[in-house]
């Protein structure tokens, strides 16, 4: 017997072809594993390939087919068997083992009953292609790919545990995101002839689907790392790739490390603020995540206080649902109808019914129209909740406290069981039943499907880690996509500051939101609860600690529609509460730039010129500017563990906001029309004359009064609140028809 060490460079290997298929080798036995048996010989070799390929598989003898196992050994992995897809994958050893060029160790493992005794043959492919597929390198050149500073209220804590599983999202760059653009903006376009020709879901994985040269390049680079190919999954489009690895195997692929991060409010999670790629692959992969986003979609609410039922009760204005007729359409009546049942310490759906004028409106089509909301960081909708608070404030509705749908994507928190104490401390399902009371409140029947997302199990919670250290965000979008028949609209209370997001992290998202619209589903995002920002945080993360107003993300993405908040009712004013802080968000993107319907009538650049120079220097004069819209959204009655409870936020007009345009798509709908899609080209075209402006008050924040609330649109009430019969009679004047 002989060793044979197989190398590209040498003159043999170069001469080699197709009849060299039945050249065969024989290796020289280094090793053993437990007592020697000529049933079960182990054989060394050193090979400079990397990849068995189908054909070699193909043409090997059958005995070798059935028997043998192949396994690759690699620094600081575990053995990978990769015989059950007929492929061997081996990864070059680290710098750390000090191998040459294309060196890795392989482990023959013999497994016949007896009948073959000779050793493995291998038949050589070509000399362009060797035994395998591909020719082994050493470990391909990388380079730093994505960097983001530790946001303010977070600080390190320690390392994180090796054996930690983090389920990776890995975003590659999608083949024709500009056409994806191009009909989203066709479809959402009143004056274009497609509007409303919302594309199928097949029509959007072919645009966003990566190209073949991305996927190949991607899978080498995961199969070389030693990563089967059965430990991978895919969202429709496969533009993103889903992998769990512990923590040190993430490390050593992204050439990077893992610490542990805890918030100033104690939560916990795993992040890596620097991380690398092999430099071939910097343009064909987006984002890779978690690593270094630090963003948490948390919920855009404010408690001020927990009573019992009947002392509030008692006080406000009683419920009167008796007379389900539209309100009228003179201002006098309107606003005695309004004062009848409207109180501004203690906001019902009646009131919000009678005020945005659905109240008497049926919806025609439930069933073919639907609404959503999303839940993140463990909320929920209490069903038992919601049904008292259906009891109280819309009795015919209370039925539908057990029959809205739960989708419950990576081990979402679906608890219907009481609250633990320390659940009940931390605030749990204030944010979820806030949002399935307003919904069902103002628009039953319309179907509700809540969407609550946690991370992907396993998760083990420690000492060290007791939180999720998993990417939400991510997951639902990627989740609702993959969704054949969509909700026209979808409600979002959750959101975060952006700065605390990676860009290239914001902009892969945001795309995603792009995909939702050119399906033909409104997606609905709360501007903020801290005005410009919370006063101690309003300076830049980049380490200079320069003041600026804080923007929010999703908010700035502009294939969104974002909501601020109101209060009062004649007139409506900009949302501000003094008894907890709370002040309706609003501003301009850091990340996105000022979208086309905002420069094609020139609202927001107006805006910005009346402002007359106030503010230069804290905020980013060519970003995107939100809100788009609002709604009321200050002291919401709420029921909550069995008591009312009555919220402020931005939580509570994105909710009533959602309900009053899924009753619009619904008469849209009903009138064999399509439903509105992405709101915001219709929005800033022609569908803002059918909202009511709102000029009083200001985003207070960052220690100073904000941006102010002006005729037309301004950045903390975008175009005002819905008129239901204004929205709707506008939305049936268009052109658009369903396609067929």
């Amino acid at each position: 017997m002989f060793e044979r060490h197989f190398d590209p460079s040498t003159r043999w290997y170069q001469e080699l072809d197709r009849d060299d298929i039945n050249f065969y080798f024989e290796v020289q036995v280094r090793r053993a594993y437990g007592k020697p048996d000529p049933k079960r010989r182990i054989l060394l070799e050193q090979i400079t390939c990397s990849e068995v390929s189908e054909l070699w598989y193909e043409k090997a003898t059958p005995e070798a087919q059935t028997c043998m196992s192949i396994r690759a050994r690699y620094a600081r992995n575990p053995w990978l068997d990769l015989t059950s897809n007929s492929r061997m994958k081996v990864n070059s050893l680290s710098a750390k083992t000090n191998k040459s060029l294309g060196t890795v160790v392989m482990d023959i493992v013999w497994c016949s009953a007896g009948k073959v005794n000779t050793v493995i043959s291998f038949g050589l492919l070509a000399a362009s292609t060797c035994i395998l597929s591909s020719p082994l390198r050493s470990r391909t050149e990388y380079a730093v790919k994505d960097t983001h500073k530790v946001p303010r209220k977070w600080h390190e804590v320690g390392s994180a545990p090796a054996n930690k599983l983090l389920h990776l999202h890995i975003g590659l760059k999608q083949s024709q995101f500009d056409e994806l653009e191009r009909h989203l903006y066709e479809v959402s376009t009143p004056s274009h002839p497609r509007y409303g020709q919302h594309l199928t879901n097949e029509e959007v994985d072919e645009l966003v689907k990566p190209a073949d040269d991305t996927l190949s390049l991607v899978h080498d680079w995961l199969f070389d790392s030693g990563i089967d190919r059965a430990q991978l999954s895919y969202n429709r489009a496969k533009d993103f790739i889903q992998v769990s690895l512990p923590v040190r195997e993430i490390e050593r692929l992204l050439d990077t490390k893992y610490s542990i991060y805890e918030h100033l409010d104690g939560d916990r999670i795993i992040r890596a603020p620097k991380w690398s790629l092999p430099k071939h692959l910097h343009e064909h992969i987006d984002t890779i995540q978690p690593t270094n986003s630090f963003f948490r979609p948390a919920g855009r609410r404010r408690t001020l206080k927990t009573i019992k039922p009947f002392e509030e009760v008692e006080a406000a204005p009683a419920p009167d649902f008796s007379a389900e007729t539209e309100v009228a359409a003179t201002p006098d009546s309107a606003n005695a109808a309004v004062a009848k049942v409207c109180n501004t310490t203690f906001v019902t759906p009646l009131c919000l019914r009678t005020f945005y004028g659905t109240k008497g409106y049926t919806p025609q089509v439930p069933g073919k129209n639907q609404i959503g909301l999303t839940d993140f960081l463990g909320e929920a909708n209490n069903r038992s909740d919601v049904q008292i608070f259906l009891e109280m404030f819309r009795k015919g509705a209370a039925s539908e406290a057990e029959t809205f749908s739960v989708d419950v994507i990576n081990g979402g928190d679906n608890q219907q069981t009481p609250d633990t104490p320390a659940q009940l401390a931390a605030g749990k399902d204030l944010e979820g039943n806030l949002d399935a009371e307003t919904i069902i409140g103002i628009d039953y029947p319309t179907p509700l499907t809540a969407f609550t997302t946690g991370g992907m199990p396993p998760f083990n919670p420690d000492d060290l880690t007791p939180t999720d250290t998993n990417e939400p965000y991510l997951q639902f979008l990627n989740a609702v996509l993959d969704i054949d028949t969509l909700p026209q609209i979808i409600s979002s209370s959750y959101g975060d500051d952006e700065q605390t997001v990676p860009e290239a992290y914001a902009k892969k998202v945001c795309n995603l939101f792009a995909q939702l619209g050119a399906k033909g589903t409104s997606f609905l995002t709360a501007s903020g609860d801290n005005g410009v920002g919370p006063t101690a945080d309003c300076f830049t993360n980049d380490g200079n600690n320069t003041a600026t107003f804080l923007p929010s993300f999703p908010d700035g993405c502009p294939y969104v529609t974002s909501v601020g908040a109101t209060k009062n009712f004649n007139p409506e004013v900009v949302a501000f509460d003094t008894e907890n802080g709370f002040s309706s968000g609003g501003g301009f993107s850091n990340y996105f730039a000022r979208p086309t319907y905002q420069n094609d009538n020139s609202v927001v650049k107006n805006y910005i010129s009346s402002l007359g120079g106030e503010f230069n220097g804290l905020y980013n004069k060519a970003g995107r500017g939100y809100p788009d819209i609002a709604a009321q959204g200050q002291r919401f009655v709420t029921i909550w563990n069995g008591t009312i409870t009555i919220l402020d936020g931005t939580s509570a007009s994105t909710p009533t906001a959602s309900a009053i345009l899924a009753l619009v798509n619904d008469a849209l709908l009903a009138a064999g029309k399509p439903a509105l899609g992405f709101l915001n080209p219709w929005l800033y075209s022609t569908g803002y004359s059918s909202f009511s402006d709102i000029t009083s008050g200001s985003a207070i924040g960052c220690g100073g009064s904000g941006f102010p609330a002006l005729a037309g649109w301004d950045a903390v009430s975008g175009f005002g609140t819905p008129h239901f019969p204004s929205v709707k009679a506008l939305a049936l004047s268009s052109n658009a028809k369903e396609r067929v």
